[in-house]
């Protein structure tokens, strides 16, 4: 466990703006100490750097929180975004300093204007966006969210790793058995019902973040058991090809 003044120094995010994610439900401590001192794990550490990673593709904090706590959320695709992003600033960046030392050396009379041009990385960053709050699994998960209190978001929160749980107990059986994926389709329309429509492409790519490590994988495997997780993206696989 790591103190926020621990966590400050690691990650350079100053204590009042994780004092602040608190106070936002956008990053809860693990724990507090019977002195109220807030204390992180690496679950906590994970969903900050997520919360970086979106911030530098300019979402607003309110919709980080509602992006990371969607099942929809899949870290390798923002990670390819923010790859990109990143590569394209630092073209950027560069095109500028060559500009800085030809102004250097020929006079600020030389005029060139294309470095200053940002238009490409707007628009790369924008579609980006999109892919998040302009899809229709977006629009139908802010429709069936609407009016839902911080009570309702855990009671759905508990249900689903009811879900998780029972994949925990069916370990033992092969991830193509039928009531393995008898409890693939309970967890399809759980999500479904309560988020969006879960296609196979949808579900395929929970299954991935299930088992990618970081949050999902330690909740999954706390509520599960050791491989639930892994054992869950299987199911689904399974699931899905069978179809």
């Amino acid at each position: 466990m790591m103190t926020v003044n621990d966590v400050s120094k690691l990650t350079g995010v100053s204590i009042r703006t994780l004092r602040f994610y608190d106070k936002k439900g956008l990053l809860s401590p693990a724990r507090r100490t019977d002195s109220g001192y807030r204390l992180y794990d690496e679950a906590c550490l994970s969903r900050l750097q997520q919360i970086l990673l979106l911030r530098e593709l300019e979402f607003s904090l309110d919709d980080i929180g509602r992006i990371l706590d969607s099942p929809a959320y899949d870290m390798t695709r923002a990670l390819d975004d923010q790859i990109t992003i990143l590569t394209m600033k630092k073209q950027h960046i560069e095109n500028l300093i060559v500009l800085a030392k030809g102004l250097k050396l020929r006079g600020v009379d030389h005029m060139d204007f294309d470095p200053f041009d940002v238009k490409e990385i707007d628009e790369y960053t924008e579609q980006a966006k999109q892919k998040w709050v302009g899809t229709p699994q977006w629009k139908e998960f802010e429709e069936k969210s609407k009016g839902r209190t911080s009570e309702d978001e855990k009671n759905l929160a508990s249900r689903i790793m009811d879900i998780f749980v029972v994949f925990g107990k069916l370990r033992d059986l092969p991830p193509d058995a039928p009531r393995v994926r008898e409890q693939v389709e309970t967890l399809r329309a759980f999500l479904t019902a309560n988020f969006y429509e879960c296609t196979d492409e949808i579900l395929l790519s929970l299954g991935r973040m299930y088992a990618g490590g970081g949050e999902f994988t330690q909740n999954i495997d706390k509520a599960g058991g050791e491989g639930t997780a892994e054992f869950t993206y299987e199911a689904i696989k399974a699931a899905v090809k069978a179809e």
